[in-house]
């Protein structure tokens, strides 16, 4: 197989971790927990993993607390979208369960959880696993997003396990997935059959976060690399000086990415979906705020400048949001449109839409019957409608720049990147920390690792119950259990800190930063240094 040099060094890198993971290891409990929300409703559906308390590991000095010394067999999952230190995750359970026992066995099924169902797998031996150790992408056992929800499939699983031999299950996703573990831990515990399900918190997104998770991984790396390219094209733009970059960042359901790219790189404008819903504000109100910005530089001779869009702008439009709805209404079953089935508000909105992007609402489909919102190519309509507007402006004599303007659009670039240090680190201590969790005898938990700012050496690893962070939401018609997503806060330090700083950036032509590419190796305030979020969020 061919490497670059890049690719061969960085497998010779030795993760950080928490010192209490460096030996052997005692679990300290808290108290029971409850859910965020609906605790009657969870309690109901989690009998048996819910209340479950908070765990810490720390150092011992005797054996390693463990149901002894056999041998562990193991299965890891990689489900969902890819995020960059998956393989380290799976590294650390290796490394973690051949300290409990070398004859210890970790078996990959393939291509996400369908992989269980199917018996699809293979062992991970130390020759694979060291191929892959410190490098992005998922390509180790691939990934999928077949959801674990069905008793035939919980049944199906625990046959495959059984062949193996296998009594653990991790599973390496974000909210979904995760809350997919939980009820597959339940499930087997229900049937007493001994198979423990563990969960590790992935997600580039960065909406798998609450007082017990500081960060998803992969939103480190994922951050870096959309900041650089947005670093980039600020040089290019301040060179040039004479286009528009509207850039669209991959982000779901939240804002997260495009707020911390925003504190990396210091843009002229960058939006944030949860203030758009929050103020109610129209997509005309947003157009008028651009146009508003880019008629300010161009008094001042600045015909450029950067626009941050986050990916799920859209459904927080709530005019935008009505319509969607009516839309998924009017197309279920392979309708035929008739706007005549629109309520007046919404139709006259889709009418004022870009052709292209009315199109785009009405003819891209998810299995469900649902426009794929993701694929809305949300940048290219504000360019549309802030040149309408600016024209509109420039005939009344209030605007005399010019406009020209380019797309861009960062999803997968970020997905399968070499993981930063801070992401190789953190997930091969979240690995180490699902070893120990097994070894432990614990199931339905999250491993978790926090201190996050400080070195890692001081980072601290332990479980969180999952149901502590479910509540129940309606998907496809019914009340479902499923772990909160978190939105970015309104009142959090780092959004507080773009409130009180863009109106500089907007208006100057030497407020951006320009991150450059992530670095390895030297020193660690260039190398190690966590997402500004997590800084600003712990002081």
């Amino acid at each position: 197989m061919t490497e670059s040099p890049l690719q061969i060094a960085r497998r010779a890198y030795q993760p950080k971790m928490p010192q209490a993971l460096m030996g052997q290891v005692s679990l300290q409990e808290g108290e029971a927990t409850q859910s965020v929300a609906d605790q009657e409703a969870i309690r109901e559906l989690f009998p048996n993993t819910y209340g479950l308390p908070v765990i810490k590991v720390e150092s011992r000095k005797s054996k390693v607390e463990s149901h002894g010394t056999e041998p562990l067999n193991v299965g890891v999952i990689l489900s969902g979208g890819q995020a960059p230190g998956g393989h380290n995750v799976i590294s650390g359970i290796f490394d973690g369960l051949k300290r409990v026992n070398p004859d210890g066995k970790l078996y990959g099924f393939l291509g996400g959880p369908s992989g269980l169902i199917d018996g699809k797998y293979i062992e991970l031996t130390a020759d694979i696993i060291d191929r892959y150790r410190n490098t992005g992408g998922f390509d180790i056992i691939g990934s999928g997003r077949t959801k674990l929800e069905e008793t035939w499939q919980f049944d199906k699983g625990i046959e495959v396990c059984r062949q193996l031999g296998i009594t653990a299950i991790v599973i390496i996703g974000g909210d979904d997935s995760n809350t997919n573990a939980c009820v597959l831990a339940e499930y087997y515990l229900q049937k007493q059959c001994g198979i423990q399900v563990i969960g590790c918190p992935k997600t580039i997104d960065g909406d798998l976060k609450n007082a017990m998770i500081e960060t998803s991984f992969g939103f480190d790396t994922a951050c870096k690399v959309y900041s650089e390219l947005i670093g980039n094209i600020q040089r290019d733009a301040n060179s040039a000086k004479k286009y528009w970059h509207f850039i669209r960042l991959m982000g779901r359901s939240a804002s997260h990415i495009a707020l911390e790219c925003a504190l990396q790189t210091q843009p002229n404008i960058c939006i944030i979906s949860e203030e758009v819903e929050h103020k109610q504000m129209t997509l005309q109100q947003i157009v008028d705020d651009i146009a508003r910005v880019v008629a300010a530089r161009a008094e001042k001779g600045l015909n450029f400048g950067t626009v941050l869009v986050p990916e799920g702008l859209i459904e927080f439009i709530p005019a935008m949001r009505v319509l969607i709805q009516e839309l998924n209404d009017l197309l279920a079953d392979n309708k035929a449109l008739d706007l005549n089935g629109l309520t007046p508000a919404s139709r006259q909105l889709y009418e004022s839409l870009p052709q292209a992007i009315a199109k785009q609402l009405t003819m891209d489909r998810d299995p469900h019957g649902n426009v794929q919102v993701s694929l809305i190519e949300t940048e290219k309509l504000l360019i549309e409608m802030v040149a309408r507007r600016l024209a509109e402006m420039k005939e009344a004599g209030q605007y005399k720049g010019k406009f020209a303007t380019q797309h861009h659009f960062f999803g997968y670039e970020g997905r399968c990147a070499v993981p930063s240090n801070f992401d190789a680190d953190y997930c091969y201590s979240l690995g180490q920390t699902a070893a120990t969790l097994i070894a432990a005898g614990k199931t339905g938990y999250m491993a978790i690792v926090r201190n996050l700012t400080r070195p890692a050496t001081e980072w601290i690893a332990g479980g969180v119950p999952i149901t502590m962070m479910m509540n129940m939401e309606r998907r496809n018609g019914k009340l479902k259990p499923v772990i909160q997503k978190a939105l970015v806060d309104l009142q959090g330090k780092p959004y507080q800190y773009f409130v009180s700083h863009r109106e500089q950036w907007a208006l100057s032509d030497d407020t951006y930063i320009f991150p450059g590419p992530i670095q390895y190796y030297g020193p660690a305030e260039v190398c190690d240094q966590p997402t500004c979020t997590l800084r600003l969020e712990h002081n």
